[in-house]
C-alpha cells in the first residue's frame, strides 16, 4: 500500500473535500482523485462517498490503521534523520498543559528552547514524527507506577515529577469545606470534561473502576487554556479534577485535596532514543533528582 495514497485519502476524509485535500498536500485535485482511484482499485473497494464526502464503512475501517501506519513512518523517518544530522542547538518541547510545571520552570534555559503547549493525545506523536525535540506528558497514576502511552515509536521515557491531587469546587459546594475528599464520594457528580487542558472524565472514571462510557458531561471545554478551566469549574459549571498546585492557584472556587484513592498526577518525558547537544542538557534538568 503506498503511503502517498494513504496521506491523500487520509486528508480527503479528515476535511471532507477534494480540493482541500490537494490544497493541504500540494497536489492538484485531479492527482488526489487520482489517489484515491488507484487506492481504492488497490483494495477492490469503495473508500469514498463522493457527494457527499466521507468514508465509507470500509474507509473508516481504514483510517483506524492509516493514522498508525503514517505516524510509525514518520518516526522512522524523523529517527533516520537524528543519526545523520548534527545535534540542533535549538530544543522544541511539546509539553502538555498540566506537565507545565515548577518542574519545568525550574529546569528551563534563558534561551534556546520552544516551549509548545498541545493537547496531551498529541505530545507523543509530535516527538515521534520529529515536530518536536522532546516532549512531557501527564495524567493519573498510582505512586511510583509509568503512565499508560500510546505505542506510536521507540521512545524513551522517564519520570520527572509526582504531585498531590485536588478536586476544584465552586464555593458553597456542599463537600467544599471538608479537609480531602474521596474521589468514591464523587460517583454521581457534574463533571466539566477537558481532554486537552485538565484530567479527561474517562480517566477519573477508569480510576473509580467505573464500566461502559461515561455519561454527557456537565459541559465539554476543548481548548488547553488551564486558567479558563479552573474559571469554568469555580462558576459551577462542572468538577475537575487538578493537581493541587494548579487548583489552589486558579483564583476562584476550592482546592480540595483527593485522599483516595492513592493516585498522583504524574509527568513523564519523552525521549527519541539518546538525545544529543542542547536537548541532552535539558533532559539532564529535567530528570535530575533533588
Amino acid at each position: 500500500m503506498d503511503p502517498h495514497l494513504l496521506r491523500s485519502f487520509v486528508a480527503v476524509a479528515r476535511l471532507g473535500s477534494f480540493s482541500a485535500a490537494a490544497r493541504s498536500l500540494g497536489y492538484t485535485q485531479s492527482a488526489v482523485s487520482q489517489h484515491i482511484a488507484t487506492l481504492e482499485g488497490d483494495l477492490r473497494a469503495e473508500l469514498l462517498t463522493r457527494r457527499p464526502v466521507a468514508p465509507t464503512p470500509v474507509g473508516a475501517r481504514l483510517l483506524e490503521h492509516a493514522g498508525p501506519l503514517l505516524l510509525r513512518l514518520d518516526a522512522a523517518r524523523a529517527d533516520v534523520a537524528r543519526f545523520v544530522t548534527a545535534p540542533a542547538a535549538h530544543v522544541t518541547l511539546a509539553a502538555a498543559p498540566l506537565a507545565v510545571g515548577p518542574r519545568l520552570l525550574a529546569a528551563l534555559p534563558a534561551t534556546g528552547v520552544t516551549l509548545r503547549v498541545v493537547a496531551r493525545a498529541e505530545v507523543s506523536a509530535a516527538v515521534a514524527a520529529g515536530d518536536c525535540d522532546l516532549g512531557l506528558v501527564d495524567g493519573l497514576a498510582a505512586p511510583s507506577d509509568p503512565l499508560r502511552l500510546p505505542d506510536v515509536a521507540p521512545l524513551t521515557v522517564a519520570g520527572v515529577d509526582e504531585e498531590e491531587l485536588a478536586v476544584l469546587f465552586p464555593v458553597g459546594h456542599p463537600l467544599a469545606r471538608r479537609a480531602a475528599v474521596r474521589l468514591g464520594d464523587l460517583v454521581d457528580a457534574r463533571w466539566l470534561d477537558a481532554p486537552d487542558a485538565g484530567i479527561p472524565v474517562a480517566a477519573v472514571r477508569a480510576a473509580l473502576g467505573v464500566p461502559g462510557p461515561a455519561p454527557a458531561p456537565a459541559l465539554r471545554y476543548d481548548g488547553t487554556d488551564t486558567r479558563a478551566l479552573c474559571t469554568l469549574a469555580a462558576a459551577g459549571h462542572g468538577l475537575v479534577l487538578l493537581p493541587l498546585r494548579v487548583a489552589r492557584t486558579a483564583g476562584a472556587g476550592v482546592a480540595v485535596p483527593l485522599s483516595e484513592p492513592r493516585l498522583v498526577h504524574r509527568t513523564e518525558l519523552l525521549t527519541p532514543g539518546t538525545p544529543a547537544g542542547a536537548a541532552a542538557g535539558l533532559v539532564r534538568r529535567l530528570t535530575a533528582r533533588e
